[in-house]
C-alpha cells in the first residue's frame, strides 16, 4: 500500500489513487475541452442560435469584456487571426496567459510554487486591471 495524502475533502488516499483521479480528471477536461473546440470549430456562433448572447450587451448595449470571445474562438480556429482581434483583442491578446493559468492548475502538486506565484495578488489585481480597462476602453472606442 503507498503512502497517504489528505485530498480536498481531507479524506486520506493513497499517492497511487490521487495521480489516478487526477489522471482522470486531466482526461475528462481534454475530452471536453476538445468537444467544446470542434462545435465552435464547426458552428459559427454569429450564425446560429444555439449560442448565447450576452445578457451584459442585451440588457444595456454595452460591450462587456467577454463580449465577442465565441466568435474570435471560432475564427483562431479557422486561423483568422484578424477576425478574431477583431471580435475581442483581449481573449486573443490572453491566450498565453491562460495556458500558464491551465498549466500551474494541473501541475500544482508537482510546481507548488509556481501554482502559489501565478495566483499571486499582484497578478490576479493586474488581471482585473487590464479587463476593467478593456470594459471601459472599448466602449469609448467602439470596439
Amino acid at each position: 500500500m503507498g503512502s497517504r495524502i489528505c485530498c480536498h475533502n481531507c479524506s486520506a488516499i493513497t499517492t497511487y489513487e490521487y495521480y489516478v483521479v487526477k489522471q482522470i480528471t486531466a482526461f475528462v477536461y481534454i475530452i471536453l475541452i476538445g468537444a467544446l473546440l470542434m462545435i465552435y470549430y464547426w458552428f459559427d456562433p454569429s450564425e446560429i442560435e444555439l449560442f448565447p448572447k450576452c445578457p451584459f450587451y442585451m440588457l444595456t448595449g454595452l460591450k462587456c469584456p467577454g463580449c465577442g470571445s465565441q466568435r474570435a474562438i471560432h475564427s483562431l480556429l479557422h486561423l483568422d487571426f484578424i477576425g478574431a482581434i477583431r471580435y475581442n483583442l483581449l481573449l486573443v491578446l490572453f491566450i498565453p496567459f491562460i495556458s500558464v493559468l491551465s498549466y500551474a492548475e494541473f501541475m500544482k502538486t508537482k510546481h507548488p510554487d509556481f501554482y502559489v506565484r501565478i495566483h499571486s495578488v499582484s497578478i490576479i489585481l493586474s488581471v482585473l486591471f487590464i479587463v476593467i480597462l478593456w470594459w471601459i476602453v472599448r466602449n469609448i472606442i467602439g470596439y
